[in-house]
């Protein structure tokens, strides 16, 4: 083939010869796929053979990987001064055999995210994630960026949001990733961040509610909101409103809430079967803290539930779901009796 001569190497297997048409490109990850520019559209599967490959090793010396202003992935021979899409180490490839899943699911509790995000590349998408300084938020944030995606570090702290982009950027330098500040307990805040990401201009394809407080004494937020539900409900109400027209204009787009299998152990209904807004909120003699998250993520899933109903005809997807039972993060910080039962847990729930 001229490409792979080009590259400086020869056709290693004719047989695996591509149709007119047809060019073989490769992930981030080095996973191979293919492009057929006449019905322009791509796959995973030689179109010949059906086989799936990936590529073997590290690039050669003197390459290096770089990836345009469309998202494309190509690469830079220094030694030779030359540039070329096509992945040097196509003429070593291995073929790939993925097991049958023998469960009714591809993926389970022992799933890491960057098995999930294996062989995709996702390179142009812009993806915001609140809280993702730390725990859960910020592994989210690292796996999406190391497989290109532009990530939004939306964090009350600044400090600390651009603290975890440096620990990312520590992992690959050419990771896409920012910070902004966006405090959840002020309606004004998110306001704020809601403008401010607008004025950047950028599209958006993914957005990821997942800051959340647990366990935290009573107080109002600046808005006269109990905590708790302002910070895991009412703020990421907010902010979705604010970035719809941009998710829509972004699709195919998608939000993810996280919630918690917590929402089973509550009501937010009165004896009449009425919704209760005084229990949403509750004064600090109606208040307790498990009972308040529990609703809050009840919340979540309710207003995931209904946002899918509404935009995903408008090619925007909303799904919540549950992250797993105590995952020993910061979320048990603020009372030392959640972290003692955290800490017991540990060894028995899922890492990090």
């Amino acid at each position: 083939m001229a490409a792979l001569k080009y590259a400086g190497l020869e056709d290693t297997d004719s047989e695996e010869e591509l149709p007119p048409g047809w060019e073989e490109r490769t992930t981030k990850d080095g996973w191979v796929y293919y492009a057929n520019h006449l019905e322009e559209k791509t796959q995973w599967e030689h179109p010949k053979s059906g086989k799936r490959k990936r590529v073997a090793g590290d690039l050669p010396y003197g390459w290096e990987q770089e990836t345009d202003e469309n998202g494309q992935v190509y690469f830079v021979d220094h030694i030779n001064k030359r540039t070329t899409y096509l992945d040097p180490r196509l003429a070593f490839t291995v073929e790939d055999n993925p097991a049958k899943p023998t469960t009714r699911q591809k993926y389970d509790g022992n799933s890491t995210a960057m098995e999930i995000l294996q062989g995709r590349d996702l390179s142009g998408k812009v993806v915001i994630i609140t809280g993702a300084n730390s725990g859960i938020g910020f592994e989210t944030a690292k796996s999406l960026a190391l497989h290109g995606a532009h990530v939004i570090l939306a964090c009350r702290s600044l400090s600390r949001g651009n603290d975890a982009v440096q620990r990312i950027l520590g992992e690959w330098h050419k990771a896409k990733v920012e910070a902004m500040t966006l405090d959840l307990a002020s309606l004004q805040s998110v306001q704020h961040f809601a403008e401010a990401f607008k004025s950047k201009n950028l599209p958006l394809h993914i957005l990821i509610c997942n800051a959340a407080v647990f366990g935290v004494p009573w107080c109002l937020t600046e808005d006269g909101l109990e905590s708790t539900f302002q910070v895991n409900h009412l703020g990421h109400f907010y902010l979705v409103q604010l970035l719809e027209e941009v998710l829509c204009q972004s699709s195919p787009a998608r939000v993810v809430v996280v919630s918690s299998e917590s929402h089973r152990f509550t009501e937010i209904k009165d004896s009449s079967g009425k919704l209760d807004f005084s229990l949403l909120s509750p004064s600090k003699k109606e208040y307790w803290a498990m009972l308040a998250y529990n609703r809050s993520k009840l919340c979540n899933i309710l207003f995931s539930n209904e946002l899918n109903r509404r935009l995903s005809p408008h090619g925007v997807t909303s799904n919540s779901l549950h992250p797993g039972n105590m995952i020993y993060s910061s979320l048990h910080r603020n009372w030392w009796v959640y972290t003692l039962l955290f800490t017991l847990a540990r060894p028995f729930t899922k890492s990090m």
